[in-house]
């Protein structure tokens, strides 16, 4: 009975009267879901803006020990997967605190970019987990519009400004720019890699780094994680059975919400806007629904 009613009183008091009482460790959780880039309604997606406040929400948590990353993502865009790989390892750094990362369906590309974030990498047995490289992909035109009888005007200052365009014949010197850019992002996304899995990675030069990618057994083996195991378990396994997992951040309320489809913004769009966001986003959820298809989801 005294230990029940000290369970209504603040710490220190309770303290007082059950010595051997100890606080249960809280766990902060960010959810990351989605296809890495641009957000907008019909493609979904995360973005540095769309998780930053949920990110220093978590790290900024009264009595945090830790901060779990839940991670259901199979890539996008580089640069918004590196800035929020960025921001997880300043906040982790000003606030010394250990970052744990938890695979669901797929931590792939840029899903497993922002996984390195994390001191230590945990994934489901049947998580997809890997696909290091870059890719850009799209559709040629050209035949059609000339069966058509549609004739494309193109005017450009600057040579390569309209490069790569999907209503020309595709361009040998084009091809070659674009592969040398994907060279360079791939070396910087090795890096990263390198740099945050160290001595753990099996081979750092071989096929890791192919673009090739694995359940969590062949993610293991070759050093992309560091275990097996849900979030639930290895957080109760490392803070104890009592251990408080709390989930920052939610979707707002539809009310809260602005309805353009382009933006943010709380107000109505004009016709016009409202069908070129139409447009944007059935491309995005395309493209959306491709990315996740390359890992049979």
């Amino acid at each position: 009975m005294k230990k029940f009613f000290a369970r209504l009183l603040p710490a220190p008091l309770r303290r007082r009267i059950d010595p051997d009482w100890t606080p249960r460790a809280t766990v902060a959780v960010v959810r990351l879901n989605g296809v890495i880039g641009a957000v907008s309604p019909l493609r979904g997606g995360i973005d540095l803006a769309s998780v930053a406040a949920s990110l220093e929400g978590a790290f900024e948590m009264k009595g945090v020990k830790a901060v779990a990353l839940s991670i259901n993502s199979p890539g996008g865009s580089p640069v918004q997967s590196s800035l929020i790989y960025k921001r997880v390892r300043a906040l982790a750094e000003e606030k010394s605190l250990p970052v744990y990362a938890f695979a669901e369906d797929v931590a792939a590309s840029g899903g497993y970019m922002l996984a390195c974030a994390a001191d230590e990498i945990y994934a489901d047995e049947s998580s997809i987990v890997g696909s290091i490289g870059v890719v850009s992909a799209g559709f040629g035109f050209a035949g059609l519009i000339e069966k058509l009888g549609v004739e494309r005007r193109v005017h450009t200052a600057g040579e390569s400004k309209s490069m790569l365009d999907p209503f020309k014949p595709e361009n040998p010197d084009d091809v070659a720019r674009l592969e040398a850019l994907q060279r360079e992002v791939h070396e910087n996304f090795k890096s990263l890699v390198r740099r945050s899995r160290g001595p753990r990675l099996a081979d750092a030069s071989g096929e890791i780094f192919t673009g090739a990618f694995w359940a969590a057994e062949g993610a293991k083996a070759r050093g992309l994680i560091d275990g097996i195991g849900d979030l639930r378990t290895v957080m109760r396994r490392k803070f104890g059975k009592e251990v408080r997992l709390k989930v920052v951040g939610s979707r707002k309320p539809f009310w809260r919400r602005g309805i353009g489809l382009t933006g943010g913004s709380n107000s109505l769009p004009e016709p016009a806007s409202l069908a070129d966001g139409l447009a944007q986003g059935l491309i995005g959820a395309i493209e959306a629904r491709s990315l996740w298809s390359r890992f049979g989801l």
